[in-house]
């Protein structure tokens, strides 16, 4: 007869680590940004670079920022999903490593898509240092993204995958079937990241016009994409964030400051 001794519960823990986890995210992008290196967690070092050897060898630097970042904003936007899951593997053996893969399937896809956008910006830096047109236009850039993280609100898309993120129970029970416990807990967590790139990709991508390090700018978007998840109005946020973002956006395409665009949006 197998006896089983009793198992200390920590779930009144696992609360609190994931805030000092958190905490930590934010306290290393501070550190990072107040030292000499804090250039590197800037698109526009880095999209700056030639594509060459020393381009790809700083690669890896944006995606240490970006993936501190991922964690730092978006942690705490599925904290109600990552806590329920817990509480429901809490008495297995391998709790800690079950949600541990939750969250590694979850940060890899964001890390995924860091990787993917970059490439794509530095790509666009260098049409844009290749085209004398692109270049006195640069400042538009930064405008244009506006407009398409605030259209992008109102798209059937980004509700379907807010809808998923504000389920967290309905998501856990559609993607957790208790078979092969630790290859689904780190599929839960790619199918999890995977609809939250859909809800806040295009929010995201705003870090890329004013810089990953911007800790204002980011405590700013983090609380948005928060609220928008997981409060009970938050899902009527998205249409007039959309329509303030598209608004922001034209004002600066049809004023034309370069130099505002350029001093705001990092152009």
């Amino acid at each position: 007869m197998l006896l089983l001794s009793p198992r200390v519960d920590n779930r009144k823990y696992f609360t609190a680590l994931l805030l000092a986890l958190i905490a930590v995210a934010w306290l290393s992008l501070w550190l990072w940004g107040q030292s000499p290196y804090s250039r590197f967690l800037s698109h526009k070092e880095l999209g700056g670079l030639d594509l060459n050897l020393d381009g790809l060898l700083l690669t890896p630097v944006f995606v240490a920022g970006w993936t501190l970042m991922t964690v730092a904003m978006m942690l705490p936007t599925s904290l109600p999903l990552i806590t329920m899951f817990q509480k429901m593997v809490s008495r297995r053996a391998d709790s800690t490593l079950l949600w541990a893969l939750l969250l590694a399937g979850y940060v890899v896809v964001w890390t995924v898509f860091g990787v993917a956008v970059h490439s794509g910006d530095r790509v666009l830096h260098a049409l844009v240092d290749q085209s004398a047109w692109l270049g006195d236009r640069a400042w538009g850039i930064g405008a244009a993204t506006l407009v398409v993280a605030g259209i992008y609100q109102f798209t059937p898309l980004k509700y379907i995958c807010l809808d998923k993120c504000r389920s967290p129970m309905t998501f856990i029970t559609e993607y957790w079937h208790g078979s092969r416990e630790r290859t689904a807990a780190f599929k839960l967590g790619i199918h999890h990241g995977i609809f939250c790139v859909g809800c806040c990709w295009s929010l995201m991508l705003l870090m890329f016009a004013v810089g990953v390090g911007s800790i204002g700018w980011m405590l700013a978007l983090g609380a948005i994409m928060a609220i928008e998840k997981n409060m009970p109005w938050g899902r009527r946020l998205s249409a007039p964030l959309g329509l303030a973002l598209v608004v922001a956006g034209l004002v600066l395409l049809s004023v034309g400051a370069p130099q505002s665009c350029a001093h705001n949006f990092g152009c």
